[in-house]
C-alpha cells in the first residue's frame, strides 16, 4: 500500500474518533483545558532529567494521536508497522462502566479483551473511581483479592495514565494519601506516620447508602508484614502522573507535600545501621511471605533509590525544611549508589574474585568487607554465570550473599538508573543469555533458581504455596512484562521485550489471566492462581503501549544522574 494512501487511512481513523467525541482523541477545541502552563512547566522541572510524556502538544512525538508528521516521512513498510501499532482501543463511558471501543485497525485481539476486564475490575468510592480489585474469579474464595493494593494497582494506574484517563489515578492517590493519616496499630504497637497501606476496601451499604473504606496496613497480612514497597511505589506513581498529565498541582499539594516528607522520615531515619540500604523484614513487598529475603532484599533497594529520586523532583525547594531534606536525600542517594554498584553487583568477574576471597580480614583495608566465606556460595551460580552479563544479587549482609535472582529489583535498577549505563547492558545480556530459564515459556520468572529439599523446609518453613517453581519460589508472572518491556526500551532491545509479550500471547487469554504459572519453564497455571488477575491483564496492556508509544517510558524511567558523586571509593588494598 503507498504511503500516501496509509496516511489518508490514518486521518480518516483520526476522524471517525473526533467525530464520535473519542476522549483519548480530544478536539482541537478541548486541547487547550489539558495542555500545561509552559512556565510552570519550566519551573517544575526541578531537575527531573525525564521529559513530559503525554501532555502537550507541541511535539508530534508527545501527542496521544497518530502522528501523520512521522507516517508521512517513513519508509512504506514502516508507515504500515506504525499505523498496524496505532492506539485502538479507546474508551466511552455507558452506565458507569466503562467499555472498550475497538477500531478497525486491531493489534491483537486480546487488547479489547484486556480492557474489558480491566474496566470491570474498577472499584468505585462514592460515585468516583478510586482503583482497582486484586483479581475478579468468582470461582474461588475471595480472601483479600477484592481488595485495592497499593503495588497492584500501579500498572493498572499506568495503562489509565497511557490512555488519557487520569481521574481513576489521581482520586487513587488522594485516597492512599488520606489512609497515610490514620493511626495504625498492631496489638499494642503503633507503626510509623508515614507508613502506607498494603491494601483498602470499599464496603457499599446499599441500605444506607453509604460508602466506608477500610485499609490494611500489614495487621491482617499473613505474617503481619507491613508494606515497606508501598510508600515507594505511591511516590513513584505520583511522579508518573505528573509527567503523563503535566499537572503538577497534585503533588504541590499541601496534603502531597507532607505524605512525602513522612514516607522520606521513615526512611532516612537516623538508627544503628552501617550501611545506606534499608534493613527490612522477610515479606515486606511484592514477594509477601518468608523466602529468605530478610534483611537488604534488591526490590527494596532499587524501589527505594528511585522514589528517593522520584521525590527529590517533586518536592518544594522554598519550602521550609526542605532544603535540609533535599541535601539528606542527595547524600544517601550517593552513598546508596556506590553500594548497590559495587557491593550488590556480580558479574563474572566479580563472581571469581569472591571466589578467591580470602575470610577473617581486620582494619578499613580488608577486601571482603563483609567476610562473605566463598564455601558458601552456592553450585548453580557458577554454570548460570554467563561470560557477558550480570546482575545484582537477591541480599548482602554480613556473612551473607543471596545470589538469587530477582528480576523485579532489577528492572527497577535499570529505570531509575541505580544501575550505570554499563551494567544495564550486562542486565539485559544476562535475559538474552538465559532466556529459557528466566523467561521460559511463560514470562517472566520472578525468582531464579527455586529453592528446594532441605534449604526450602528451613527458609520458607515448609510453605504449601511457595514450593519449588511455585508462586514466589520461581514462580511465572505476566504482571511483569511491563517492567520487562521499560528496561527493554530504555536500553534499546524492543525486539526482546516484543518476543516475551508474543510468548505470552499464546496462552494468558486462553487460560483466563492467572495471577501466575508453576513449574520450571512456567508451563502450568499455578496451583492457587486466581484468574482474571487484575494486574497480570494490566501488565500486559502497559507493555503493549510502552511498545507502541516509547514516549510512555518517561513516566517510569530516570535518565542518569551526572551530578551524582560519589562519596567515598574503594579501599586501596582492592585487588582484582
Amino acid at each position: 500500500m503507498a504511503p500516501d494512501l496509509l496516511a489518508l487511512s490514518a486521518l480518516s481513523l483520526e476522524a471517525d474518533s473526533l467525530r464520535n467525541g473519542d476522549p483519548c482523541y480530544p478536539l482541537p477545541s478541548d486541547s487547550s483545558k489539558n495542555a500545561p502552563n509552559k512556565a510552570a512547566a519550566a519551573e517544575r522541572s526541578r531537575s527531573d532529567p525525564s521529559p513530559v510524556v503525554g501532555a502537550a502538544a507541541s511535539s508530534p512525538l508527545l501527542s496521544p494521536r497518530p502522528t501523520l508528521m512521522r507516517l508521512e516521512t517513513v519508509k512504506s513498510s514502516e508507515c504500515l508497522e506504525a499505523l498496524m501499532l496505532s492506539p485502538s482501543v479507546r474508551s466511552t463511558v455507558s452506565g458507569g462502566l466503562f467499555s472498550p471501543r475497538i477500531h478497525s485497525f486491531e493489534p491483537h485481539p486480546m487488547i479489547g479483551e484486556a480492557w474489558e476486564h480491566l474496566r470491570r475490575s474498577i472499584v468505585y468510592f462514592r460515585g468516583n473511581p478510586v482503583g482497582t480489585i486484586a483479581a475478579n474469579d468468582s470461582a474461588e474464595e475471595v480472601l483479600n483479592y477484592n481488595q485495592v493494593f497499593v503495588r497492584d494497582f500501579v500498572p493498572s494506574a499506568l495503562a489509565f495514565l497511557m490512555n488519557g484517563e487520569s481521574d481513576i489515578v489521581k482520586n487513587f492517590l488522594l485516597k492512599a494519601l488520606r489512609l497515610q493519616a490514620w493511626e495504625k496499630r498492631i496489638d499494642n504497637f503503633t507503626l510509623g506516620q508515614g507508613a502506607m497501606p498494603a491494601s483498602f476496601k470499599v464496603l457499599h451499604d446499599p441500605v444506607r447508602r453509604t460508602d466506608t473504606m477500610v485499609a490494611d496496613f500489614g495487621e491482617s497480612a499473613i505474617g503481619r508484614v507491613a508494606p515497606v514497597d508501598s510508600g515507594f511505589w505511591w511516590i513513584i506513581l505520583l511522579r508518573a502522573y505528573t509527567r503523563s498529565t503535566g499537572d503538577h498541582s497534585l503533588a504541590d499539594m499541601p496534603d502531597c507535600q507532607r505524605g512525602i516528607k513522612l514516607i522520606l522520615t521513615l526512611c532516612l531515619a537516623e538508627g544503628f545501621d552501617t550501611f545506606p540500604t534499608l534493613l527490612c523484614a522477610d515479606g515486606c513487598c511484592m514477594v509477601d511471605r518468608r523466602m529468605g529475603i530478610y534483611g537488604y532484599p534488591i526490590e527494596i533497594q532499587a524501589l527505594f533509590f528511585m522514589a528517593l529520586r522520584c521525590a527529590k523532583t517533586m518536592l518544594k525547594q522554598e519550602a521550609p525544611g526542605n532544603k535540609e531534606l533535599l541535601e539528606r536525600i542527595d547524600k544517601r542517594l550517593n552513598a546508596l549508589s556506590y553500594h548497590m554498584r559495587n557491593y550488590f553487583w556480580l558479574d563474572h568477574h566479580q563472581l571469581n574474585s569472591i571466589y578467591r576471597y580470602k575470610t577473617e580480614e581486620y582494619s578499613h583495608t580488608a577486601v571482603n568487607k563483609f567476610n562473605v566465606i566463598p564455601e558458601s556460595i552456592p553450585d548453580w551460580v557458577f554454570d548460570f554465570m554467563p561470560m557477558r552479563g550480570g546482575y545484582f544479587i537477591g541480599n548482602v549482609s554480613p556473612a551473607r550473599m543471596d545470589f538469587r535472582w530477582f528480576l523485579l529489583g532489577n528492572c527497577v535498577a535499570i529505570l531509575s538508573s541505580m544501575a550505570t549505563s554499563e551494567q544495564a547492558e550486562a542486565i539485559m545480556d544476562l535475559i538474552e543469555e538465559r532466556w529459557e530459564d528466566l523467561v521460559g515459556e511463560m514470562p517472566l520468572k520472578i525468582s531464579y533458581p527455586a529453592i528446594e529439599g532441605h534449604e526450602w523446609r528451613i527458609v520458607t518453613g515448609f510453605d504449601p504455596k511457595n514450593t519449588r517453581w511455585s508462586y514466589h519460589n520461581g514462580g511465572s508472572w505476566p504482571v511483569l512484562l511491563w517492567l520487562l518491556t521499560a528496561a527493554c526500551v530504555k536500553t534499546g532491545r524492543p525486539q526482546m521485550a516484543r518476543r516475551a509479550i508474543e510468548q505470552a500471547e499464546q496462552r494468558l487469554s486462553l487460560d483466563g489471566w492467572p495471577e501466575y504459572y508453576d513449574g520450571k519453564l512456567g508451563r502450568y497455571i499455578g496451583k492457587q492462581a486466581r484468574k482474571l488477575q487484575t494486574w497480570s491483564i494490566a501488565g500486559y496492556l502497559v507493555a503493549k503501549m510502552l511498545l507502541e508509544d516509547p514516549t510512555h517510558l518517561g513516566m517510569v524511567s530516570l535518565d542518569e544522574d551526572r551530578n551524582m558523586k560519589t562519596l567515598m571509593t574503594r579501599s586501596a588494598s582492592w585487588t582484582v
